[in-house]
This record gives C-alpha cells, structure tokens and sequence, in this order.
C-alpha cells in the first residue's frame, strides 16, 4: 500500500520490521562497508554515534529504539522532512495534551509489540499446555500451538487502529500523516485477516469481505476447541460405544463395552492435538508468513516507532540539561553549520560545568584549521561539531543556545588508524588512501573532519602534501576542519588568504577547553610526558636506578 500523504523519502528506508526468521536488532542498521549513506562505517565509528545513541535515547519500545538509531545511522538528506518532524516536536512541547496522550498511547502499544513479535517469530512445540514462553535460551520458544500468539499479535494491530481514533488530532503535518498511516493500515487487507473472521478455501485465506455469501467455507478460530470436529468425534465414540454394547450383548458380556469406553476416552486429547497442530501448521503459520511479508504491517511498526522517537526528542531535551534548541533547517547548495554554545552531546550529559564553544561554519570559513597543545579539547570539539550536525540532521534538539545548519550529504570524519594497515602499504599509504576516498566522494554540501594529514612520511614531503590537499578541499567548497599542530602549515594556508584558525586556550592551571582565534605554536608535549610519568627527569631517575 502506497500511502500518498506519507512522506514517501522515509519510507523507503529499510523497515525495522524484519521479514526474516529473527525479529530484527535495534543497531540493525548501522553502516556497513558496502552499505552506508551519509555516514560511512570508519566515520559512524569515528564519531562515537553508538555513544551518540545511548546518550539521545529515551524511546521505550523496541522499533521506537530501532528507528531512533537508524535515524543516526542512516539520517535523511530532504530539508522539508527534517523541517516537518521539527515541526511535530516543536507541537509536542507546546501541547501537553497531545504529548501526554501520546505517549500513553506509546506505553500502551509497548505490550502489543512484544506479543506481535510473538507470533511472528515464535516456534510452538505443541502439547496440550496452555501457550506460554519456555524460557531458557530462546525466549521465542511458546509450548502449545500458537493461539495465545495469534491472538496477543493480531491484537496488537487491532488496538493500534483503533485506539489511535481516539487521539486528540494534531496539527503538525507530520504527525497528520503519521496518525494518517494508521488509519490506511486499517482498510488493508492485512488488518481485515487480522481482525478476522478468516476463511480458508484451498489452503488460500479470505477475509470476510473476500467470502462469497452463497459459498460454505471453513472459518478458522484460534481455539483447539471446535465445536463441529469435536461433536463428530464425540458422536464417532457414541457409535462405537453402541456397536460394541450391542455387539458384546450379544455374547453376554455387555460388560465390556464400558471398559471399551474408558479406553476410547484417551482419543479425545489426541483429535484436539491433532486439529490444533494443522490449524499452527495450515493456517497459522501461513498467515503469520503473510503478515511479516507486508508492507502495510512493516509501515504500522514503523509508525509506532516514529512516534516514539519524536517522544524521545522530548524527553532527552528535558533530561539533558542546560540550553536546548532546534537548529534552524535551512536549503542551499553548500554546507553550513553555525552554533551558539554548543556542547558535546555525550560529555555533557553528565558534566554540568562541561565549557560550551561557538561553531561558524560558513563560506567565508569553510575551511577550519584547529590547532593547540595535547588535551586542550580539539578533538572534542570536532566530534562536537559533527555529533551536533547528526543531530540537528534527525530533527532533534541540540545542545547549544541557537544554531542554523543546511543538511549534509556526506559526513566524512579521518582519524589515525595504525592499528588496520593495509597489506603492503605502510601508514602514509594507508590514510592517503583514506583521505582520497574522502576526497574524491565529497561535495560542496560534505562536511569533512581530517584528524591530521599525511603522518609518516618526512617533514617536507607532509607539507607539501597536505597543502594541496587542504587547498583542493577549500576549492571544492566541503565544510573541513583539520585538527592538527603543524603551525608552519597554517602560514602557508593563510598566504594562500585561506581558512579560518583556531586554538586551544591554555591558562596557568592547564587547558581551559576553549577555542580561540589564532594557532598555536606550542605542543605542551612536556606537561603530557610529565603528567604520564614519562618526562626526561623520570626517564634519568629510571637510569641512575639501574645502574
């Protein structure tokens, strides 16, 4: 089902529902090798966004989790979506009765999830039991054959379409459509069989609207018990009962047709286990293959989540503390990111005193060259500035007292990685070869963090390389920061009248985690050394101890 008030760019991204034999995992969707979009897997691991998740999320069902961290994974490029959910979170803030109905709404749905998941990924081993989980390894392991599932999951459907009726309707275009999703749900075939009645005709299902009023067909019931099977076996063992009555009466020994009776009783369980197991076998499981294969319902679960993320927004800008904002959206054919105080999404969450700095990436500086001593806070300002686009680009809340961003196509984040050489090729091989791929995939609407440039290879050679490197970016218009020490390389760039140039301020005390106009010429490498242990007194003392 197409649904045209849906916002069809989000859907076409990958359902959290999962048409295999496992329901799907909440990080399912994180970028792979082969398979990425904005962010590919060096730069998702880079930018600590499984952190970045952990930190955002306060979604509490399963697809609200899932959508929250495919969002992150694999976040959308179309400003009008972005600017839509902005403009349901914004609504969500501003009506508490929506926002209370909703998410009771969510908390509600929590439990229909876990039973729909149930049946569609469930094994019944049968038995006469009544359904229930065996624990152990494998909790989607029920005895019994099915019917607590099938009811619990179709339930779950059921509920949804009609409880979302009962909504207090919401303004916002997004949620319109979402609530509009639901309601489409609810005139699909797929609800029609899980509402039921359902017929079965050559091991095909019809819904009631599907039957042929003139034509008798069998209509299943999730109940072992069924009146007309049941009545002919019953009927079978009263025949048989009055056949050897008779027959032994005949002989004498009427007698024995009572005994023949107590030992006909057993076969009543086994005709109950026996409709029971072709009803899991015919009907169950067919359907439930039906279901998982459905787009309508992958929507519907969808749906669920979407609205759970957008309540998760809510709940992480009350829970995070200190300054809040959506970040203005806007379009144009080159990247920006301009932000007021922002903070770093992960460390902040639990540092209050964590020191907010400005981001201005704009034309004029769209090239950033950090610069200053070890743990002065460069890094973290980098992993800030793209953590912050990540979030602005789900249309979440961000840290900061204002900001503006134009969404990026690409995200690309370079970091040192000794540890994952190539074969055959050293350290400045492998991360040029980093850096080309970058590079050659960037466009004026990538932002791009080069956590130095050109390691392992002789002074000169560095410089040069990294200077048209860096000049190649300005030209082809990429949000870059480069975050490294060389400060003959920024009198370089500033001759060339490019970049903009920061550095970590330093006071008596240490680091003040502030970024300020200028480079830095010193490395504060000594107070590293010293504070390691490692300094050139500690290296003497270790000698005159040995010897």
């Amino acid at each position: 089902m197409n649904s045209p008030s849906a916002p069809n760019s989000y859907w076409n991204q990958k359902p959290v529902l999962s048409s295999g034999q496992k329901p799907s995992g909440i990080r399912d969707s994180r970028p792979k090798e082969d398979d990425y979009s904005v962010l590919d897997a060096k730069t998702f691991d880079a930018i600590e966004a499984d952190e970045l998740f952990d930190s955002v999320n306060h979604a509490i069902t399963h697809a609200g989790q899932s959508v929250l961290y495919r969002s992150l994974a694999r976040p959308e490029t179309d400003a009008a979506l972005i600017q839509k959910k902005q403009e349901a979170v914004r609504e969500l803030a501003s009506n508490s009765m929506l926002r209370e109905a909703l998410q009771h709404f969510v908390d509600t749905m929590k439990g229909g999830e876990r039973s729909l998941y149930h049946l569609l990924y469930g094994t019944f081993t049968g038995g006469i039991a009544i359904d229930n989980s065996r624990g152990g390894k494998d909790e989607m392991e029920f005895s019994g054959y099915g019917y607590h599932q099938f009811i619990d999951g179709t339930g779950f459907a059921i509920d949804m379409v009609e409880t979302m009726e009962n909504l207090p309707q919401p303004q916002s275009a997004y949620l319109r459509e979402l609530f509009q999703a639901v309601r489409d749900f609810g005139k699909s075939r797929i609800y029609s069989l899980m509402r039921g009645p359902v017929y079965v005709s050559e091991g095909k299902f019809k819904t009631r609207e599907e039957k042929p009023h003139y034509l008798p067909l069998s209509r299943f019931t999730p109940s072992m018990f069924k009146p007309i099977p049941v009545f002919f076996a019953v009927a079978a063992l009263g025949a048989a009962l009055y056949f050897f009555q008779g027959l032994m009466a005949s002989f004498g020994i009427a007698y024995l047709g009572y005994g023949i009776l107590v030992l006909a009783v057993p076969i009543l369980p086994v005709v109950l286990i026996a409709i029971a197991a072709s009803d899991r076998d015919t009907v169950i499981y067919p359907l439930r293959k039906l279901f998982k294969h459905s787009p309508e319902l992958a929507r519907l679960v969808d749906v669920l989540g979407m609205l759970d993320e957008l309540l998760s927004f809510h709940r992480y800008s009350a829970a995070f503390g200190g300054k809040m904002t959506l970040p203005e959206i806007s379009e144009s054919e080159r990247h920006t990111l301009e932000v007021r105080e922002a903070r770093n999404p992960v460390l902040a969450r639990t540092n209050s005193n964590y020191v907010p700095n400005d981001v201005s990436l704009d034309d004029a500086g769209r090239l950033l060259v950090i610069t200053g001593p070890n743990s002065g806070g460069k890094t973290a300002y980098c992993k800030t500035v793209v953590q912050i686009q990540l979030l602005g680009q789900i249309g979440c809340y961000i840290p900061a007292a204002a900001g503006w961003l134009v969404l990026a196509e690409h995200v690309f984040y370079q970091v040192p990685d000794p540890g994952h050489l190539d074969e055959g090729m050293g350290r400045f091989g492998h991360e040029l070869k980093r850096t080309r791929e970058i590079f050659f995939n960037s466009t004026p609407r990538s932002l791009v963090v080069l956590d130095e440039l050109s390691e392992g290879t002789t002074f000169e050679e560095k410089m040069d390389l990294s200077e048209y490197v860096l000049a190649g970016f300005y030209k082809l218009g990429a949000s870059t920061l480069l975050v490294t020490h060389n400060h003959e390389l920024c009198e370089r760039l500033q001759d060339k009248g490019i970049g903009r140039y920061l550095q970590g301020e330093f006071s008596l005390q240490g680091p003040t985690y502030r970024l300020i106009p200028g480079v830095s010429r010193v490395s504060h490498a000594d107070r590293v050394a010293a504070a390691l242990g490692f300094s050139k007194e500690d290296v003497e003392k270790h000698l005159a101890s040995r010897s």
